[in-house]
């Protein structure tokens, strides 16, 4: 039996997973909490933030995140895309920097106007 707690809220349930039987979840107060455990151990993503070299504008660098989760496994290869990106000034918030990471169909998005 796997033990997480649950991210879902603030209430922070600690959530019991039985691998032996279907994958049910147990110890969470709402729906949401067991398919968040069940994801959690069958398919665990993440949402990333980093930053990204900016040329023509009075920054650097730029803020970006993954407007989704990113399956674990390709984390490494998601921030090893961004150290060959460069995005001309202007950009604005929201604006997407990189589609379709790693096939995921995941976006990274500027998170601030620079």
């Amino acid at each position: 039996m796997k033990e997480l707690i649950c991210i879902v809220c603030p209430k922070g349930c600690h959530l019991h997973i039985d691998e032996q039987n279907d994958y049910q979840v147990f110890g969470n107060s709402c729906p949401r909490g067991a398919e968040y455990g069940k994801n959690e151990i069958l398919h665990p993503t993440r949402v990333l933030t980093s930053i990204v070299k900016v040329t023509g504008g009075t920054h650097r660098c730029c803020s970006v995140k993954t407007n989704g989760g990113i399956p674990k496994k390709d984390i490494v290869k998601a921030m090893e895309l961004l150290k060959t990106v460069k995005i001309q000034s202007p950009v604005y918030i929201g604006d997407v920097i990189v589609r379709d990471v790693c096939g995921t169909g995941i976006d990274w998005i500027a998170t601030k106007t620079c």
